[in-house]
């Protein structure tokens, strides 16, 4: 009968609907399990520059040792950042990243033990390193996935966390070293590190099969292989920039409180540079996101690279609480734009076949550089005692990683199908 057909049209119309809602539900839900393991992971890797001076003063380690350990992190995280991109294409984050999770908060809890430098390097690297690999591959290559018309915007909201991490959990490890000891911070952050991020992998799913891949003509823009995509220039160009703005990303972070301290600040109010930089790096994060859906890139690079720069040649004579901490803002919103456009600018370039693969790939080179940009600025201050000369070393190769990235080809707009590609039940623009 003619109503009994509208009828069972229209229950299917609702199941259709209420699969397209369940599957809007679950990517906001995504998004929140990637910010919280931004917050956690980000946030406790730089509350560690906190420590540096307690650590100064019982062991009589130097800055270039300190640095070294969270250096030698980054460098395992970088090596290992490929081979969790594929692990992630294939099995999902959930797994990937509880696993992660654990071995990080395990080994931030053991830094309360530790009594010699092979001790810490040990937890850094066969521990926090081993964990920080997947933060940020598995997390935003999910949400690259989920994602079609709006991937920028919500890699920022992603981001995000990080910036909060950054802003909130410095002064919180301030707090818990001064009121319970150093020992005894590391073992209660290291704990709910392990909660948090568990709690965050539960709340992590695999995306449908080549949901959001690019329509193009280019081979590689529709999702090509990665041995394909490895030939190309854009794809050494993104690896060579990253090489050299990535170490400005780590150095500054760890390095920012104890040079405050150096200045006459006190641990506490050293400690809340970090989270002017997370405040700023919010607004960098936020507005980055939703200009690369919109002008690419390239320029999005551009954008981020530009505010670094000048934030850095600042930095070489602030000497004043304020002027630093008008710098480290202006720092905070390039650090923050920077951590967001790589993901996006991957899909837009590559689409998302095999995107946790291909970001992986630039993240290692990025941490090649990022690992030796913490143990240069700790060995410049130690022969020095002043941080100038990492300051213009660091200034030099981001200038050299916005000409590179403005030699891009231009963003070219591709048409995005408001009907989910290959067949997917999910909405494309989201």
């Amino acid at each position: 009968m003619p109503g009994e057909g509208r009828r069972r049209k229209g229950q299917a119309g609702n199941g259709t609907g209420q699969r397209w809602n369940g599957a809007m539900d679950s990517r906001y839900l995504i998004v929140f399990g990637a910010c919280l393991t931004q917050f956690t992971v980000i946030g406790l890797l730089f509350s560690f520059g906190v420590f540096f001076s307690v650590l100064e003063v019982e062991f009589g380690w130097s800055r270039t040792l300190l640095s070294s350990a969270v250096a030698l992190a980054a460098l395992v995280m970088g090596l290992l950042a490929v081979f969790a991109g594929r692990l992630c294409d294939r099995y999902g984050p959930a797994p990937v990243l509880a696993g992660a999770g654990l071995l990080f908060g395990t080994g931030f809890s053991l830094i309360s033990l530790v009594g010699e430098p092979w001790q810490l390097f040990v937890l850094f690297g066969l521990f926090i390193g081993v964990g920080m690999s997947t933060h940020d591959v598995a997390t935003l290559s999910t949400i690259a996935r989920w994602f079609v018309r709006r991937r920028g915007i919500m890699t920022g909201v992603a981001k995000v966390g990080t910036a909060t991490g950054q802003m909130t959990l410095p002064p919180v490890a301030a707090l818990l070293i001064g009121g319970v000891g150093w020992r005894n911070a590391a073992l209660a952050l290291g704990i709910a590190a392990a909660v948090l991020l568990l709690v965050a992998s539960a709340s992590m799913r695999r995306p449908p099969p080549d949901q959001a891949s690019v329509p193009s003509a280019s081979p590689a823009r529709r999702g090509g292989g990665f041995a394909e995509i490895r030939r190309s220039r854009v794809f050494w160009t993104l690896c060579a920039a990253q090489f050299l703005f990535f170490p400005t990303l780590m150095t500054v972070p760890l390095h920012i409180a104890v040079h405050g301290m150096d200045l006459g600040m006190t641990r506490g109010v050293a400690a809340t540079l970090l989270t002017v930089i997370g405040g700023a790096s919010i607004a960098g994060r936020l507005t980055v996101g939703t200009f690369a859906d919109r002008i690419g890139g390239r320029n999005a690079y551009v954008l981020c690279l530009v505010p670094l720069v000048t934030s850095l040649l600042m930095l070489m004579v602030a000497d004043t609480f304020a002027l630093l901490f008008a710098v480290v803002a202006l720092y905070g919103f390039g650090h923050g734009g920077l951590f967001t456009v790589v993901s996006p600018t991957v899909a837009e370039f590559f689409g998302t076949r095999t995107h946790g693969a291909i970001y992986g790939g630039i993240y290692l080179f990025g941490t090649f550089g990022g690992a030796a940009g913490p143990i240069m600025a700790g060995r410049v201050f130690d022969v020095t005692g002043s941080y100038e000369y990492a300051f213009a070393t660091l200034a030099l190769m981001v200038a050299g990683a916005l000409l590179m990235m403005a030699s891009l080809p231009a963003p070219r707009s591709a048409r995005i199908p408001r009907s989910g590609s290959g067949g997917s039940a999910l909405p494309a623009d989201g």
